[in-house]
């Protein structure tokens, strides 16, 4: 059976954006919001998951989620957008 592989991001109490992948993104955020799984939420705690995205592989995934990161906050603030407005 394949997995599903998902890049996601992630809104800290500061208004940050993570981005990281996940075959289980609704668990991966349990799992930041209870402070384990990234060091980028010692300083502030995870609040939402706020765009999820699903593809081919873990190898796709990856490779978007480097290109994820890469863009500027306002271009991850529309794919947020984008994502809440489906």
């Amino acid at each position: 059976m394949a997995v599903t592989w998902y890049v996601y991001l992630v809104r800290a109490a500061n208004n940050a954006l993570y981005c990281g992948i996940s075959s289980d993104p609704d668990k991966r955020f349990a799992q930041h919001q209870a402070g384990r799984g990234a060091r980028f939420f010692a300083t502030s705690p995870a609040q939402a998951l706020v765009y999820r995205e699903a593809c081919a592989d873990k190898s796709a995934a990856l490779k978007r989620e480097h290109a994820i990161k890469a863009m500027s906050k306002p271009s991850k603030e529309a794919l947020v957008q984008t994502f809440a407005a489906r």
